[in-house]
């Protein structure tokens, strides 16, 4: 079963390497704009050149991973090396297929904005895809993990940040000596990450409920019952009133929330504050509506650096 999820992980991580190969060659090439990290250079390389970016993508990453491989961790360069190769090979292989009838740009610059904003919410999607998996799509993650590795205390957010303003004030220059292409870059990067940091929460998102009320064990059997999830019990008082009291602390999904509320409903001298939560670690399930653990479909390796 393990090795089952294995290959399927790996035929993932190269389905999404062939997605971004398409994203890039639909809506990113030919809108003239260079996307964040380490393939923007190889973006504007190209533009400058005619090298093909698959080339350039291979000659730097290939590198990094390896280098990742000895110094951080074998299975992430492994999985990130997928990645990196199939994305080349897709982009190399498209230099060869005419998809210019299925290119997003306009000649006026009429709507050009949609190419950027399309393109940089199907990268986060892949972004998000990678995480799961415990995958780098290559270039400067690989370097924040070789820095992080080396020295944990220091941040690698300023040098993602000053590798995307060179980018972005390059393409001024390669791009003919326009503002847009500098704009397009931004939405690009701005989308991907966006895009990526939601789809990542989305599956780790929960509702905490802090329940005040004369009958804590009642209603911690309803929700164990009805969601399978626990709940835990803080013994309070009310400052107003000086009556002791009780205070019932429990997380369940999002899907939940109503059937936990409905149960506080149901009972007299009961009032509970709800309070959404961005991000669960530990041992909490994520359940379906009928109460059965959802599994996770990819298989996440080691992640020790992700």
């Amino acid at each position: 079963m393990r090795t089952a999820k294995k290959i399927w992980t790996y035929l993932v991580i190269a389905a999404v390497a062939l997605i971004a190969s398409v994203n890039y060659e639909l809506f990113v090439f030919p809108n003239q704009f260079a996307p964040s990290g380490l393939n923007g250079i190889c973006t504007m390389v190209q533009h400058i050149t005619g090298i093909s970016v698959g080339y350039l993508s291979l000659l730097i990453n290939v590198p990094l991973a390896i280098w990742c491989y000895i110094e951080v961790s074998k299975p992430v360069a492994m999985r990130s090396m997928v990645y990196v190769v199939m994305f080349s090979v897709g982009l190399i292989l498209l230099d060869h297929v005419d998809l210019s009838a299925f290119h997003y740009a306009t000649e006026n610059g009429t709507s050009k904005i949609l190419g950027p904003l399309v393109a940089g919410i199907i990268q986060g999607y892949v972004f998000s895809i990678l995480m799961k998996a415990s995958a780098y799509s290559g270039g400067t993650d690989f370097i924040s993990a070789i820095v992080h590795k080396r020295n944990p205390a220091k941040s690698v957010l300023g040098f993602s940040f000053t590798m995307n303003v060179f980018i972005a004030i390059a393409s001024y220059f390669v791009y003919g000596y326009q503002m847009e292409p500098v704009i397009l870059c931004i939405l690009y990067s701005f989308m991907s990450s966006t895009v990526g940091d939601r789809l990542m929460k989305s599956g780790r998102e929960a509702i905490c409920f802090e329940i005040i009320t004369d009958f804590p064990n009642e209603i911690s059997q309803e929700i164990i019952q009805k969601t399978h999830h626990s709940t835990t019990l803080v013994p309070a008082k009310g400052m107003y009133s000086g009556k002791e009291t009780n205070m019932l602390i429990c997380v369940v999904n999002k899907t939940q929330a109503a059937a936990v509320a409905n149960i506080c409903r149901s009972y007299p001298n009961t009032f509970a504050v709800m309070d959404p939560v961005g991000e669960v670690m530990g041992n909490f399930k994520n359940l379906s509506h009928s109460g059965k653990e959802v599994k996770e479909m990819l298989d996440s390796g080691d992640g020790k650096t992700l």
